[in-house]
């Protein structure tokens, strides 16, 4: 028998894809069994096979994957001998190529998303990271400048007083009479309700002149301690709670503390 011819007619192909009927089989295991050559094609044909498809792990590179697609592709072309004229392997190579082809495809795209997906938040991360860094210095900053004043010792301490709306209240103003710089230490006030902020004013008393030196959204912020505007020649500092954004002068019937120079 000439099994060079039989091995390359494509009929092992067909047999190792399982395209073969019974008879066909049972043929085939007759002349694997008699011929070591015809086995050993067997052998090749299904690694082969079982090595194209670790083309669906990343571990495999696209070149090794092509190499091994055209490999089969070439020498599985149609090759019509009298032998088996009825079949060729080479349409199901195509298949079976475009096949595996299209989940290594799927794969390495799975791949990208995921490895898109964990970069960008990983850039979140590090952008809150950041944001939380700059608030942080901020803080730092302001409350190191608030213990600055505390400590100077040319600062002149106004204690403030709660009046009648808030008994309890109280706060205190650090005033540096040489440089006009004007502290206030906030702590002492309740929390501010909803849509309410307190308003520091500066205080002439003689005729009763209030100017404001700034608003206070949150007392809790930079530990309480807030820089106001600089003022020349106080008499007397005051803090109400007035409606978000301020008021143009003080809304007396919620003054919450008062203390004079």
């Amino acid at each position: 028998m000439d099994t060079a011819a039989y091995i390359s007619s494509g009929i092992l192909e067909l047999y190792v894809f399982g395209l073969l009927n019974e008879d066909e089989n049972r043929e085939v295991n007759r002349l694997a069994a008699l011929y070591k050559d015809i086995a050993a094609e067997i052998a090749d044909i299904e690694k082969a096979v079982i090595n194209l498809s670790y083309a669906v792990s990343p571990k495999l590179s696209s070149a090794n994957y092509e190499r091994i697609r055209e490999k089969l592709l070439d020498k599985y072309q149609e090759k019509v001998i009298p032998i088996q004229p009825k079949r060729t392997l080479a349409p199901y190579i195509g298949w079976a190529a475009a096949v595996i082809f299209m989940i290594g495809f799927g794969y390495q795209y799975m791949m990208y998303n995921e490895a898109t997906k964990t970069m960008e938040a990983a850039t979140k991360q590090s952008s809150k990271f950041e944001q939380l860094l700059a608030m942080s210095q901020k803080n730092n900053s302001a409350k190191d400048q608030a213990l600055a004043v505390l400590r100077d010792t040319e600062s002149t301490v106004i204690k403030l007083e709660g009046q009648q709306v808030a008994p309890t209240a109280s706060a205190k103003v650090f005033l540096n009479k040489d440089n006009g710089e004007i502290y206030v230490d906030v702590s002492g006030l309740p929390d501010a309700p909803e849509g309410k902020v307190y308003q520091v004013w500066a205080l002439k008393l003689d005729p009763l002149t209030p100017t404001s030196i700034g608003v206070i959204n949150n007392k809790n912020e930079n530990g309480s301690v807030f820089k106001m505007d600089s003022y020349a020649g106080p008499q007397a500092f005051g803090i109400t709670l007035e409606p978000a954004g301020g008021s143009k002068s003080p809304t007396l019937e919620q003054l919450y503390t008062l203390g004079k120079v």
